[in-house]
């Protein structure tokens, strides 16, 4: 390119008016203006002269005052006299703008410009860098080339060509792709790119290459992933189809893989493996991989050292399942159940850093023996916890984990009972970050004691499998727990203390990896109000809308003046009172709920406290009611105990249809107590029973032993109640009506009587049946017994009893059972 001439003249052609009107004549310039240069180096310096001519209008006839402005600022200048004035030169000693002109004015009212340039100034371009090229073996085949335009900035316009072909790209551009009639394959070709501008020229370093050395393979395809022996994964792959032409070449390949589980995370752990000279017909094998997993993998190319590809697509391979291998870590909780005859155990456990599951469906297996079979398994899950029951005195059972192929060595479980021993204290859960909680503890000293167990588990999940645990040592007092914590929800971290023989006593305490206000406040409910308090109470709110630990509540109340009040309460007790308020006002008060993450406000209710104070009253009648009930029962059961009144009132009247006597042998009559066989079924009893020993006196055979004593019956015993009495206890009950009496010949307490019972009516004038009539007494026969006559005449003197032969007496009985179950079975007494 040709080099910027260092004068460069402008001519500026400018229409004159004269008196407001064009001049017929064909325009023509007033004047001319040269500069030493039109695009200059910036800052360097710049001279430029004015030329006014003499048939110029606007100077005809007068002195001429020549001005010079950069832009819209006046220049010092000064005419040329060799020209009679109407020659100025002005000199810039340093021309700092980019671009700018320079106009020459004439000095009239108002000032004229006859003549001007434009000035460009900037810097001359560097030399390109970072060249590099790239062939692209698709159709249409090309070389691209790309490279850095340098890093200062010239202001000008810069041209970028190659050397020999020259491809100029837009401007602007640093990269450029030449088609495939530019180059030759497995031919060196020799590549560089110029800068040009009005300043000059540079030329990067040339590039020499073989454009297939720098070709960028398309992503290559994995076509499968087979399994042949352990450990291990082979890997068939081919190149794209436009570039299957390229068979047995030498090429290198990188393998990336990673397991599938890891897939979530999006990241390649794993470094690429590099692979060199691999034929392109050639299966790759990985080895040393884990037994029984599931791998994803990836593989790019590249020719002698040229571009690598893009990553192919993913593509999943198993390798072959080898028996477990490794310990679990085991964490176990113990409880007594049935007076300590068994345990309740709960058991979790998670692979230790040796553990190797070797296989894709593992469960696990607990067993009360070390090499015990199905029969002596105690539980078996694919979880990774267990709840099973112990009888006491087991000391151990034995964890596995099991595969298709076989089992691990089992990993020996210790049962300790629980031990009540309380060591952990002052528990602390302080938030990292979202993923991490910092927990503190205190612990007491205390023999035997091993380490610590640090239990947490999300508050909102009723799985156990969420519960994790993490192993301290004896003088660790913190741990740094790290897993996937949802911020605002809640968490149960535990701290255990161990023991050689045992587990002691949790500490737990609820915390938030984050926290916010509550998702929503309790309402207000107004339990009591008094004469000049009210008691406010609200519910606890439900754990899932907490968002945070629940640091206090506040209660806020005001009376119509607007006089506020603020009350506290305790997180726990969700109530408080509110004292000293007045009968007249009616009071408007809210909840606040805050916890370290914020406050939310809660509705507002309204209550008025009464002019009297209705809780004392309805406390002083309910007292008053319970004083009287209680009064009333404590009279009752006065009446009921004291005979003579319950006589008074409810005198006892025997029921003859439910009074019987079963039977008296002599056993029972010589008894101090009235004996009742309880085989005998549906027994009837007496309700009243009076003893009476009569007096043997001699008599005539024709008297009547019923009239000779008819004045001694009228006080006949004692009412026995259901109750046995002695048989030396007499006397007299005026409360008693005596149904009948029985009278013996001879003495109660004589083995054989002498004589025939007889029975003897009451006087009592009450009518005991209802066909009976008052005051008339009849005649009844006496059950036939051996040795007895079969007439008989019984109650009272009447002179209109007549007795009753015959077989039919013993229908009479039917009229009255009470007397027909008074029979007394003299064979027996015999």
């Amino acid at each position: 390119m040709k080099s910027t001439p260092a004068w460069v003249a402008v001519v500026v052609l400018l229409p004159a008016l004269v008196n407001g009107a064009r001049n017929e004549v064909d325009a023509q310039p007033c004047a001319t203006v040269l500069a030493s240069g039109s695009v200059v180096p910036l800052g360097s310096p710049v001279t430029a002269t004015c030329v006014i001519r003499d048939d110029c209008p606007l100077v005809a006839g007068q002195a001429v005052r020549i001005e010079w402005r950069l832009g819209d600022r006046i220049l010092p200048g000064g005419p040329a006299d060799a020209e009679g004035g109407r020659v100025s030169r002005v000199v810039i000693p340093s021309f700092n703008l980019t671009r700018e002109f320079l106009t020459c004015c004439v000095q009239a009212s108002p000032a004229q410009v006859v003549a001007g340039v434009e000035i460009r100034a900037g810097y001359p371009p560097e030399a390109p860098q970072n060249l590099s090229c790239t062939t692209n073996l698709t159709n249409p085949n090309t070389l691209t080339c790309s490279w850095d335009a340098g890093q200062q900035e010239t202001h000008l316009h810069t041209k970028d060509s190659n050397e020999n072909n020259t491809y100029e790209p837009p401007p602007g551009v640093h990269r450029y792709s030449i088609p495939r009639s530019g180059f030759v394959l497995f031919s060196d070709i020799r590549i560089s790119v110029k800068a040009v501008n009005e300043l000059g020229e540079a030329t990067s370093a040339p590039l020499v290459l073989e454009p297939v050395s720098a070709a960028k393979f398309d992503p290559p395809t994995i076509v499968r992933i087979q399994t042949k022996k352990y450990g291990c994964l082979q890997l068939s792959w081919n190149l794209s189809q436009q570039q299957a032409w390229m068979v047995n070449w030498r090429l290198d390949l990188e393998v990336r893989r990673r397991l599938a589980v890891q897939a979530v995370s999006g990241q390649w752990s794993e470094q690429p493996i590099l692979l060199n000279g691999v034929k392109t017909t050639r299966s790759v094998d990985l080895c040393r991989l884990l037994h029984g997993t599931r791998y994803l993998a990836q593989i790019r190319v590249r020719y002698q050292g040229g571009p690598w590809s893009e990553w192919s697509s993913s593509r999943s391979g198993v390798t072959l399942e080898n028996a477990p291998s490794g310990r679990l870590d085991w964490w176990m909780k113990a409880s007594w159940e049935g007076m300590e005859k068994q345990l309740n155990i709960l058991l979790f456990w998670k692979p230790s850093k040796q553990f190797r599951a070797n296989g894709q469906n593992v469960s696990y297996a607990v067993s009360g023996k070390k090499l015990a079979g199905a029969n002596g398994k105690v539980c078996s899950t694919t979880g990774n916890y267990c709840s099973f029951h112990l009888p006491r005195g087991v000391k151990k059972v034995y964890l596995s984990a099991v595969n298709a192929v076989g089992k691990s060595s089992p990993t020996e479980v210790r049962i300790h009972p629980p031990r009540a021993r309380e060591v952990v204290s002052n528990v602390t859960v302080v938030p990292q970050d979202d993923r991490s909680l910092l927990v503190r503890w205190r612990s007491q000293l205390s023999s035997g004691l091993t380490g610590f167990v640090v239990e947490w588990r999300p508050l909102l999940q009723t799985d156990l499998s969420f519960t994790q645990f993490e192993f301290t040592a004896q003088n660790q007092t913190q741990l740094l727990i790290a897993g996937s914590f949802e911020p605002y929800k809640p968490y149960g971290i535990s701290v255990y203390p161990r023991f050689k023989d045992g587990i002691g006593f949790p500490q737990t305490v609820d915390a938030y990896s984050r926290e916010k206000a509550p998702s929503m406040a309790p309402k207000i409910q107004i339990k009591k109000v008094w004469k000049s308090h009210v008691e406010l109470a609200w519910d606890e709110i439900p754990l899932e809308q907490r968002n945070g630990c629940i640091q206090n509540y506040t209660v806020f109340y005001c009376d119509p003046k607007g006089n506020f009040q603020v009350v506290n309460a305790d997180p726990k007790e969700r109530r408080v009172v509110l004292n000293g308020l007045n009968s007249e006002s009616l009071y408007e008060a809210f909840l606040m709920v805050s916890t370290l993450g914020g406050s939310l406000n809660g509705s507002t209710v309204h209550f008025k406290v009464e002019n009297f104070d209705a809780a004392a009253v309805v406390e002083i009648v309910t007292v008053s009611l319970v004083g009287l009930l209680l009064a009333g029962i404590i009279v009752v059961g006065t009446c009921f105990s004291n005979k003579r009144l319950k006589g008074h009132f409810w005198p006892a009247v025997p029921d003859p249809a439910n009074s019987s006597i079963k039977r008296w042998t002599s056993e029972s009559t010589q008894d101090s107590n009235v004996a009742f066989d309880n085989e005998e079924p549906n027994p009837m009893y007496l309700s009243h029973l009076s003893f009476l020993d009569v007096p043997v006196k001699p008599r005539k055979k024709d008297d009547d032993p019923w009239l000779s004593n008819a004045e001694d019956t009228s006080d006949l015993g004692e009412s026995i109640c259901g109750s046995p009495l002695p048989t030396d206890y007499s006397g007299s009950n005026s409360d008693s009506v005596p149904y009948a009496t029985v009278v013996f010949s001879g003495p109660r307490n004589s083995t054989t009587p002498e004589d025939p019972h007889v029975y003897l009516r009451s006087e009592s004038t009450q009518p005991l049946l209802e066909t009976e009539e008052s005051f008339s007494p009849k005649c009844y026969h006496n059950m036939a017994t051996a040795g007895m006559p079969s007439e008989q005449c019984f109650f009272g003197p009447s002179p209109d009893c007549v007795p009753e032969t015959g077989e039919g007496g013993g229908e009479l009985w039917d009229d009255f059972p009470f007397l027909r179950a008074l029979a007394l079975n003299d064979t027996e007494n015999d």
